[in-house]
């Protein structure tokens, strides 16, 4: 997430799914924070989630979110 603000703790969350050649990667709707990269064995399976923890480093905020799997 690059700005404060734009999700908050205990916030339920949808993502959407994108394809790289070898990696998922996930996109908090609309478009508040990316993840990283997820090798296919780690795909999530279900879309809706909630905001656990929200961190800021010197890179920006990290969110945490728990998805029922």
């Amino acid at each position: 997430m690059e700005r404060e603000g734009l999700l908050h703790e205990g916030e339920t969350v949808t993502v959407s799914e994108g394809l790289l050649p070898s990696n998922y990667y996930y996109t908090i709707d609309p478009s508040r924070a990316m993840s990283g990269n997820y090798p296919f064995n780690q795909r999530l399976e279900s879309r809706e989630g909630v905001v656990v923890r929200i961190e800021e480093n010197e890179q920006g905020f990290y969110v945490t979110a728990r998805f029922e799997e």
